[in-house]
């Protein structure tokens, strides 16, 4: 695991920083996954959304389809359809906007050892149900960035 922060606020810069992270996981195959964070400029999500979605496209465009892929983090994640307040958001919030990459390689080895894959998600969702929002915010809002 690694973690890249991104010191830019502009689009294009924090784009040409995910592809360095991507060109640096290339040269270091042991790497499987890094945390490229993006503490400013992206603190609206529907302008991280925007974010996210030219970063996929980028990284198909660069030839990345089928090596890595993006999963979202960010502090106000909401999934589509959903109420703000609802607990299931917590699966995707973080305290600062991120992009994780994944290997796609290390992500299909590390699943085959699950039976039923596909209902991780769910179960995810069924635990910070459970446990509620209150105990998922409080544990984010102890998470300070300087």
């Amino acid at each position: 695991m690694r973690y890249c922060v991104t010191q830019s606020r502009e689009l294009e810069s924090v784009l040409m920083g995910l592809i360095a992270e991507c060109l640096f996981m290339d040269k270091h195959p042991q790497l499987n996954t890094s945390l490229f964070i993006v503490p400013e400029g992206f603190e609206r999500f529907d302008d991280y959304l925007e974010l996210l979605d030219i970063a996929n496209a980028l990284l198909k465009a660069q030839g990345y389809d089928g090596v890595y892929q993006l999963a979202s983090f960010h502090p106000d994640y909401c999934f589509d359809g959903q109420d703000e307040a609802d607990a299931a958001n917590y699966t995707n919030r973080a305290p600062l906007p991120v992009l994780h990459i994944i290997r796609e390689s290390a992500l299909s080895e590390a699943l085959l050892g699950y039976r039923n894959p596909e209902s991780i998600p769910r179960r995810n969702i069924q635990f910070t149900r459970r446990k509620g929002a209150d105990f998922f915010a409080t544990i984010l809002q102890g998470c300070r960035w300087p």
